[in-house]
Protein backbone atom coordinates (compact mmCIF):
# COMPACT_ATOMS: atom_id res chain seq x y z
CA UNK A 1 0.00 0.00 0.00
CA UNK A 2 2.68 2.23 0.83
CA UNK A 3 3.72 2.49 -2.83
CA UNK A 4 0.58 4.27 -4.38
CA UNK A 5 0.56 7.08 -1.12
CA UNK A 6 1.91 10.55 -3.20
CA UNK A 7 3.46 13.13 -0.79
CA UNK A 8 0.22 13.39 2.34
CA UNK A 9 -0.69 16.98 3.03
CA UNK A 10 0.05 18.66 6.46
CA UNK A 11 -2.41 17.90 9.33
CA UNK A 12 -2.54 21.30 9.88
CA UNK A 13 -4.49 24.18 10.46
CA UNK A 14 -3.76 26.24 7.63
CA UNK A 15 -2.60 24.67 4.05
CA UNK A 16 0.97 25.63 3.04
CA UNK A 17 0.72 26.88 -0.32
CA UNK A 18 4.03 25.32 -1.53
CA UNK A 19 3.18 21.54 -0.03
CA UNK A 20 0.05 21.90 -1.61
CA UNK A 21 1.11 22.74 -4.80
CA UNK A 22 4.29 19.80 -4.26
CA UNK A 23 0.95 17.44 -3.35
CA UNK A 24 -0.72 18.12 -6.53
CA UNK A 25 2.14 17.53 -8.67
CA UNK A 26 3.29 14.23 -6.76
CA UNK A 27 -0.43 13.45 -7.38
CA UNK A 28 -0.84 13.62 -10.89
CA UNK A 29 2.60 11.99 -11.30
CA UNK A 30 1.90 8.68 -8.91
CA UNK A 31 1.14 6.03 -11.29
CA UNK A 32 0.45 3.26 -8.83
CA UNK A 33 -2.99 5.55 -7.96
CA UNK A 34 -5.70 3.14 -9.81
CA UNK A 35 -7.63 4.74 -12.73
CA UNK A 36 -10.82 3.33 -14.42
CA UNK A 37 -10.08 1.76 -18.03
CA UNK A 38 -11.43 4.36 -20.82
CA UNK A 39 -14.59 1.89 -21.23
CA UNK A 40 -16.03 1.98 -17.72
CA UNK A 41 -15.34 6.21 -17.40
CA UNK A 42 -19.02 7.33 -17.77
CA UNK A 43 -17.98 10.83 -16.58
CA UNK A 44 -16.74 12.60 -18.99
CA UNK A 45 -13.22 13.17 -21.46
CA UNK A 46 -9.75 14.44 -20.59
CA UNK A 47 -7.27 13.29 -18.62
CA UNK A 48 -8.76 11.91 -15.40
CA UNK A 49 -6.32 12.35 -12.58
CA UNK A 50 -5.41 15.89 -13.88
CA UNK A 51 -9.14 17.26 -13.85
CA UNK A 52 -9.52 15.46 -10.39
CA UNK A 53 -6.25 17.60 -8.85
CA UNK A 54 -8.04 20.41 -10.45
CA UNK A 55 -10.78 20.21 -8.72
CA UNK A 56 -9.13 19.47 -5.71
CA UNK A 57 -7.53 22.80 -6.11
CA UNK A 58 -10.68 24.63 -6.15
CA UNK A 59 -12.36 22.36 -3.30
CA UNK A 60 -9.01 23.75 -1.32
CA UNK A 61 -8.28 27.21 -2.62
CA UNK A 62 -12.10 28.02 -3.12
CA UNK A 63 -14.11 25.92 -0.90
CA UNK A 64 -11.85 25.67 2.35
CA UNK A 65 -11.77 22.23 2.81
CA UNK A 66 -9.37 20.59 5.13
CA UNK A 67 -7.37 17.27 5.54
CA UNK A 68 -9.34 16.62 8.81
CA UNK A 69 -13.07 17.15 7.27
CA UNK A 70 -15.51 14.85 7.14
CA UNK A 71 -16.51 14.93 3.31
CA UNK A 72 -19.67 14.00 1.76
CA UNK A 73 -19.43 13.56 -2.70
CA UNK A 74 -22.97 13.41 -4.13
CA UNK A 75 -22.36 12.31 -7.46
CA UNK A 76 -19.09 10.39 -6.98
CA UNK A 77 -19.28 8.52 -10.32
CA UNK A 78 -16.28 6.42 -10.96
CA UNK A 79 -13.80 8.37 -8.35
CA UNK A 80 -12.77 10.59 -10.00
CA UNK A 81 -12.58 13.53 -7.54
CA UNK A 82 -12.46 10.46 -5.06
CA UNK A 83 -8.69 9.54 -6.06
CA UNK A 84 -7.10 12.81 -5.28
CA UNK A 85 -8.45 13.15 -1.71
CA UNK A 86 -7.03 9.99 -1.07
CA UNK A 87 -4.07 11.73 -0.66
CA UNK A 88 -5.50 14.67 0.51
CA UNK A 89 -7.76 13.33 4.07
CA UNK A 90 -5.98 12.55 7.06
CA UNK A 91 -7.72 9.69 8.91
CA UNK A 92 -9.20 8.74 11.56
CA UNK A 93 -10.66 12.73 11.56
CA UNK A 94 -10.32 12.85 7.86
CA UNK A 95 -12.87 10.65 5.64
CA UNK A 96 -15.03 10.73 2.73
CA UNK A 97 -18.56 9.29 1.42
CA UNK A 98 -19.65 9.00 -1.78
CA UNK A 99 -22.83 8.45 -3.38
CA UNK A 100 -24.11 7.81 -6.75
CA UNK A 101 -26.53 6.58 -8.75
CA UNK A 102 -24.61 4.15 -11.40
CA UNK A 103 -24.01 0.79 -9.40
CA UNK A 104 -20.89 -0.01 -11.94
CA UNK A 105 -18.85 3.12 -10.69
CA UNK A 106 -19.62 2.60 -7.05
CA UNK A 107 -18.49 -1.04 -7.59
CA UNK A 108 -15.58 0.04 -9.28
CA UNK A 109 -14.38 2.54 -6.63
CA UNK A 110 -15.19 -0.30 -3.23
CA UNK A 111 -12.72 -2.52 -4.91
CA UNK A 112 -9.97 -0.49 -6.37
CA UNK A 113 -10.43 2.63 -3.66
CA UNK A 114 -11.97 1.90 -0.46
CA UNK A 115 -10.19 -1.76 -0.45
CA UNK A 116 -6.71 0.22 0.13
CA UNK A 117 -8.15 3.29 1.86
CA UNK A 118 -9.80 2.56 5.33
CA UNK A 119 -11.23 5.83 5.66
CA UNK A 120 -13.01 6.21 1.83
CA UNK A 121 -16.90 3.95 0.95
CA UNK A 122 -18.80 4.60 -1.16
CA UNK A 123 -22.83 3.80 -2.05
CA UNK A 124 -25.22 3.16 -4.17
CA UNK A 125 -28.12 5.25 -4.45
CA UNK A 126 -30.82 3.89 -6.75
CA UNK A 127 -32.56 6.96 -7.62
CA UNK A 128 -34.21 7.31 -11.10
CA UNK A 129 -32.34 9.41 -13.30
CA UNK A 130 -33.12 9.62 -17.04
CA UNK A 131 -29.14 9.84 -18.25
CA UNK A 132 -27.90 7.47 -15.45
CA UNK A 133 -30.04 5.29 -14.18
CA UNK A 134 -33.18 5.60 -15.93
CA UNK A 135 -34.61 2.27 -14.28
CA UNK A 136 -33.91 3.41 -10.71
CA UNK A 137 -36.87 2.25 -8.04
CA UNK A 138 -36.71 5.59 -5.81
CA UNK A 139 -37.66 9.26 -6.79
CA UNK A 140 -36.64 12.99 -5.32
CA UNK A 141 -37.87 13.22 -1.60
CA UNK A 142 -39.13 9.81 -1.29
CA UNK A 143 -36.42 9.51 0.67
CA UNK A 144 -33.71 10.73 2.68
CA UNK A 145 -29.88 10.17 2.25
CA UNK A 146 -28.50 7.07 4.39
CA UNK A 147 -26.48 9.77 6.23
CA UNK A 148 -26.70 11.28 9.61
CA UNK A 149 -27.41 15.24 9.86
CA UNK A 150 -25.37 18.07 11.57
CA UNK A 151 -21.94 15.32 10.87
CA UNK A 152 -20.56 16.65 7.55
CA UNK A 153 -17.81 19.37 7.54
CA UNK A 154 -17.58 19.78 2.96
CA UNK A 155 -19.73 17.92 0.58
CA UNK A 156 -19.53 18.92 -2.79
CA UNK A 157 -21.64 17.82 -6.01
CA UNK A 158 -19.34 18.45 -9.83
CA UNK A 159 -21.44 18.33 -12.49
CA UNK A 160 -24.84 17.25 -10.87
CA UNK A 161 -27.19 19.88 -11.00
CA UNK A 162 -25.92 20.56 -14.21
CA UNK A 163 -27.99 16.88 -15.10
CA UNK A 164 -30.79 17.33 -13.06
CA UNK A 165 -34.64 18.92 -12.79
CA UNK A 166 -35.88 21.18 -10.62
CA UNK A 167 -36.97 18.84 -8.48
CA UNK A 168 -33.95 16.73 -7.88
CA UNK A 169 -32.16 19.69 -7.41
CA UNK A 170 -34.05 21.15 -4.37
CA UNK A 171 -34.30 17.70 -2.61
CA UNK A 172 -30.14 17.51 -2.50
CA UNK A 173 -30.27 21.34 -1.58
CA UNK A 174 -32.01 19.96 1.72
CA UNK A 175 -30.31 16.97 2.26
CA UNK A 176 -26.78 18.79 1.69
CA UNK A 177 -28.17 21.05 4.53
CA UNK A 178 -29.29 18.99 6.92
CA UNK A 179 -26.04 16.89 6.82
CA UNK A 180 -23.82 19.81 7.22
CA UNK A 181 -22.53 21.00 10.04
CA UNK A 182 -23.53 24.83 11.44
CA UNK A 183 -20.76 26.56 8.84
CA UNK A 184 -20.13 23.45 6.74
CA UNK A 185 -19.85 24.23 3.70
CA UNK A 186 -21.54 23.48 0.14
CA UNK A 187 -19.45 23.22 -2.59
CA UNK A 188 -21.45 22.97 -6.36
CA UNK A 189 -20.80 23.60 -10.41
CA UNK A 190 -23.57 24.64 -12.12
CA UNK A 191 -24.41 26.63 -15.28
CA UNK A 192 -26.16 29.87 -13.61
CA UNK A 193 -28.00 31.54 -15.45
CA UNK A 194 -27.61 35.77 -14.11
CA UNK A 195 -27.92 38.51 -15.87
CA UNK A 196 -24.76 38.45 -17.67
CA UNK A 197 -24.88 34.71 -18.91
CA UNK A 198 -28.43 35.26 -20.18
CA UNK A 199 -27.04 37.89 -22.44
CA UNK A 200 -24.25 36.13 -23.92
CA UNK A 201 -26.53 33.00 -24.22
CA UNK A 202 -28.61 34.88 -26.06
CA UNK A 203 -25.62 36.27 -28.24
CA UNK A 204 -24.85 33.04 -28.92
CA UNK A 205 -21.54 32.95 -27.21
CA UNK A 206 -22.40 30.26 -24.83
CA UNK A 207 -21.28 26.18 -25.27
CA UNK A 208 -23.40 24.23 -24.25
CA UNK A 209 -26.11 26.69 -26.03
CA UNK A 210 -29.39 26.40 -23.50
CA UNK A 211 -32.61 27.39 -25.31
CA UNK A 212 -34.02 30.53 -23.38
CA UNK A 213 -37.72 30.49 -24.40
CA UNK A 214 -40.25 28.91 -21.21
CA UNK A 215 -40.51 30.28 -17.82
CA UNK A 216 -37.74 28.59 -16.38
CA UNK A 217 -36.50 28.00 -13.68
CA UNK A 218 -34.73 25.24 -15.80
CA UNK A 219 -33.42 25.71 -19.18
CA UNK A 220 -31.99 22.66 -21.55
CA UNK A 221 -29.87 22.23 -24.18
CA UNK A 222 -30.74 19.64 -26.00
CA UNK A 223 -34.44 18.80 -26.34
CA UNK A 224 -33.52 14.99 -27.29
CA UNK A 225 -31.73 14.71 -24.33
CA UNK A 226 -32.88 17.30 -21.80
CA UNK A 227 -30.68 15.61 -18.97
CA UNK A 228 -27.75 16.07 -20.89
CA UNK A 229 -27.13 20.21 -19.28
CA UNK A 230 -29.74 21.91 -17.09
CA UNK A 231 -28.76 25.59 -16.42
CA UNK A 232 -30.94 27.27 -13.61
CA UNK A 233 -32.12 30.93 -13.33
CA UNK A 234 -29.79 32.29 -10.98
CA UNK A 235 -32.52 33.77 -8.39
CA UNK A 236 -34.00 30.41 -8.44
CA UNK A 237 -31.11 28.51 -7.58
CA UNK A 238 -30.36 31.01 -5.03
CA UNK A 239 -32.93 31.02 -3.34
CA UNK A 240 -33.48 27.41 -3.09
CA UNK A 241 -30.30 27.52 -1.79
CA UNK A 242 -31.12 30.23 0.74
CA UNK A 243 -34.29 28.71 1.77
CA UNK A 244 -32.55 25.61 3.53
CA UNK A 245 -30.25 28.12 5.49
CA UNK A 246 -27.40 27.81 2.70
CA UNK A 247 -25.80 30.78 1.81
CA UNK A 248 -23.17 32.24 -0.81
CA UNK A 249 -19.81 32.17 1.42
CA UNK A 250 -18.25 34.17 -1.65
CA UNK A 251 -19.17 35.29 -4.55
CA UNK A 252 -19.92 32.67 -7.74
CA UNK A 253 -16.61 31.79 -9.91
CA UNK A 254 -18.50 31.97 -13.28
CA UNK A 255 -17.09 29.56 -15.65
CA UNK A 256 -16.52 30.24 -19.23
CA UNK A 257 -18.64 27.93 -20.19
CA UNK A 258 -20.96 31.02 -20.87
CA UNK A 259 -18.15 32.80 -23.14
CA UNK A 260 -16.55 34.80 -19.82
CA UNK A 261 -13.09 34.81 -19.44
CA UNK A 262 -12.36 32.23 -16.87
CA UNK A 263 -10.28 29.13 -15.52
CA UNK A 264 -12.64 27.20 -14.91
CA UNK A 265 -15.96 25.70 -17.23
CA UNK A 266 -18.89 25.22 -15.46
CA UNK A 267 -19.85 28.04 -12.32
CA UNK A 268 -18.53 27.24 -9.07
CA UNK A 269 -20.61 27.93 -6.09
CA UNK A 270 -19.44 27.60 -2.39
CA UNK A 271 -22.75 27.49 -0.21
CA UNK A 272 -22.34 27.77 3.64
CA UNK A 273 -24.39 26.27 6.25
CA UNK A 274 -26.02 28.86 8.68
CA UNK A 275 -24.90 28.71 12.28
Amino acid sequence: MSAAVANRAPAAEEIDEAVFASLLKSIRRNHFLPVPPQERNFVGDGDFVAIGCEFLRHFVELGGLKPQHRVVEIGCGIGRMALPLTQFLEAPAGRYTGFDVVPDGIDWCQRNIASVYANFEFLHLDFRNQLYNPEGRLSDGETALPFEGDSVDFLFMTSVVTHLDPGYTAYYLREAARMLRPNGRLFVTAFVMDEANRTLVAAKKARPAFHLEGAGPDYIADRDHPMAAVAFDADWFLGTARAQGLHLQRPIAFGHWSGRVAENFQDICVFQRAK
